[in-house]
């Protein structure tokens, strides 16, 4: 191997690094809420510095094989590719250091019935299976894993859709719910932008392989 495929593997090593922790993380906000685990939220909450820590750390160290390297075709799709998921990934355990403060700040567990109507916790394992896969796409380079995220965003979409007008009902019937209400469907609104991020992950992942840029095809797709 040359020194740049050596750089490249190093970096791609690091990267999954931070993925795991970043899964890692949102697993344990799960946790935190299914078990009302206060210690783990602030546990989640302490380790958020180590994901910025990665981010800052490959960040400079892409800086670096540029620098050094100036990669071409391939190797600067990489790259590029990298860049981008890492910033994702923070932002993911940005999402989950949220809901983990969510936890922290409430005295008892959330309203039982506003969890059911939520459908939270369904939504909670499918985003973390979701972000797992799409380490697995980047790791074994599947294209073909990377495009089955963009569907199971969707059904994200769908139960933050339904999350609404359910929870909605459920104030309705007992307003004493309202301020655990408005807590899950903030954390709902996050497990979105969990399914959000992992789709771009996958776009970039299949840039990377590819040489396609999907967010062009889609403009291309709207204006037709």
């Amino acid at each position: 191997m040359t020194q740049l495929e050596n750089e490249l593997q190093a970096l791609k090593v690091e990267l999954i690094s931070m993925w795991n922790l970043v899964e890692s993380q949102l697993k344990k906000s799960r946790n935190a809420l299914v078990n009302f685990d206060r210690d783990l939220a602030r546990e989640v909450v302490l380790k958020e510095r180590r994901v910025n820590a990665f981010e800052l750390k490959l960040d400079r160290d892409c800086e670096d094989i540029f620098a050094l390297y100036c990669p071409v075709a391939i190797d600067l799709r990489f790259l590029l590719a990298v860049l981008k998921i890492n910033t994702n990934l923070e932002r993911i355990g940005d999402y989950a250091e949220g809901i983990s403060k969510y936890i922290i700040e409430t005295e008892s567990n959330f309203n039982q019935s506003v969890l059911h109507a939520s459908n939270m916790v369904t939504m909670f394992d499918d985003a973390i299976k979701i972000l797992a896969d799409t380490r697995l796409a980047f790791e074994n380079e599947n294209t073909t894993l990377a495009r089955s995220i963009f569907k199971r965003d969707e059904a994200l979409d769908i139960i933050n859709t339904n999350a609404m007008r359910n929870v909605s009902e459920c104030i309705r019937e007992d307003i004493s719910v309202l301020s655990d209400s408005l807590y899950v469907l903030s954390i709902i609104r996050k497990l979105e932008r969990v399914g959000d991020q992992s789709k771009n992950i996958a776009e970039e992942i299949i840039f990377y392989i590819e040489a396609k840029v999907l967010k062009h095809d889609e403009q291309v797709q709207s204006k037709k």
